[in-house]
């Protein structure tokens, strides 16, 4: 037989009754001890409510494609043609745009008239025709209907193909939405054009040089994420850069949207350096004012190391103009480590002027400034010595005294190496 368990008698004092006892070992008893629970997000931060707000609006947005793609899944693949064409896609909700275009902008540009005469006389006499999209559009098309195309193999070159009737009134339709675009949504059929083997062909049935700076804004930011770089350097070649610079003729500034929309472009740096800077210098049109306001573009932006060299050594071999000076100061500025190659090429750049019996532009000796105070450490003392020379045939009477003091203290890269090798 087991034991007999024992009954647990509640400790009371000797004046409880029993039965009052007995009652009371039925039901538990609060505890005195009292627990203290900290919850875990106690700490954390709370998510403000301009966040929440935008997240709300996020998830609300996604529902409702949801249900739009239900509807269209239903009504059939006709319908979801019609509805490609018809329907928008938002690019993002008014706070997200707005924090997009939230940044620097370059202030009013007061243009010297002297600065600007000075200028002219080192621009080219004879510039080439600019080239449009729609140019290079025509004359393939003229090639084809003659039947003197060309097969093309490059992954940049100009696809021509007959255009189904349906798709091109779609795109027309596109076109109208674009010509009056300020902000919000875009057409769904515009997103995929860079996706398209003949891309260059329907872009120009949307007529780029009648959309809006806000449209162009969109649209730039659309094929820098989406295009190769070979394509997005005809892009910024043959749209951008030409309504940028007609931009500012018009209106002596240039529009926030198409400034932001340069800024995009240089998430690609190098399409942008061989399809927008490097035309722009080759031109020998580039005037002051369009020389400060895209070089304020670089100023402000972060550029890798490697496009900045090349561009400063295209620049600096090409023929002179006032602009040239311009960005190459803005690159010096930067203060990159630059090579050897390229310090030397910037070197030569400036001792091809010695016999020069033009007066320069003070842009050229401000270039020059630059360069010394930012690498004369750099430069050999034979090419120290060739500057100094350079002095003599072209001076200035403020900077040029600035120039011979940096040079006179320079210490030289081959001086360094020589104490190297004593020691």
């Amino acid at each position: 037989m087991g034991k007999a368990k024992k009954l647990k008698l509640s400790k009371q004092g000797p004046k409880v009754s029993l039965d009052k006892q007995i009652e009371d070992d039925k039901f538990a008893k609060p505890s005195s001890r009292s627990k203290v629970r900290t919850r875990k997000d106690e700490d954390e931060e709370y998510v403000d409510e301009h966040l929440s707000k935008r997240i709300l609006q996020q998830a609300r947005r996604q529902q409702e494609e949801i249900e739009e793609d239900e509807g269209i899944s239903a009504s059939g693949s006709k319908a979801r043609v019609t509805k490609l064409g018809n329907e928008s896609e938002d690019s993002g909700d008014e706070a997200e745009q707005e924090d997009e275009m939230d940044g620097d902008y370059y202030e009013d540009i007061e243009v010297d008239e002297e600065d600007e005469r000075a200028l002219e006389m080192f621009m080219n006499r004879n510039p080439a025709p600019r080239r449009t999209l729609a140019d290079i559009i025509l004359e393939k098309i003229t090639e084809k209907q003659t039947e003197l195309e060309t097969q093309f193999s490059d992954a940049g070159s100009l696809q021509i193909q007959d255009l189904d009737p349906r798709i091109k009134q779609m795109y027309e339709g596109v076109r109208d939405v674009l010509s009056k675009y300020r902000s919000g949504k875009l057409p769904k059929a515009f997103k995929i054009i860079p996706n398209l083997r003949n891309w260059e062909q329907i872009l120009y049935v949307t007529d780029p040089a009648k959309w809006t700076a806000a449209a162009m804004y969109q649209a730039t930011r659309i094929f820098t994420s989406n295009l190769k770089e070979k394509m997005a350097q005809r892009f910024f070649n043959l749209v951008l850069l030409p309504r940028v610079r007609d931009d500012i003729d018009e209106y002596k500034r240039l529009n926030f949207h198409l400034y932001q929309a340069l800024r995009k472009a240089l998430f690609k740096p190098g399409a942008f350096m061989k399809g927008f800077l490097l035309p722009l210098c080759e031109s020998g049109t580039c005037t002051l004012r369009e020389a400060i306001i895209i070089g304020s573009v670089i100023a402000r932006n972060s550029i890798p190391i490697l496009h900045s060299s090349a561009a400063i050594l295209k620049i600096a071999e090409m023929d002179y103009t006032g602009a040239n000076s311009i960005f190459l100061r803005i690159f010096f500025d930067k203060k990159y480590a630059l090579p050897y190659r390229v310090v030397d090429t910037a070197v030569f750049h400036f001792l091809r002027f010695e016999r020069d019996r033009r007066e320069l532009p003070v842009l050229w000796h401000q270039s020059l400034l630059t360069f010394v105070q930012r690498y004369k450490s750099d430069i050999s003392t034979e090419q120290r010595e060739a500057l100094l020379q350079l002095l003599k045939y072209q001076s200035h009477p403020t900077i040029t005294p600035e120039v011979r003091r940096e040079l006179q203290h320079a210490k030289c890269r081959d001086v360094e190496g020589m104490e190297v090798s004593s020691q």
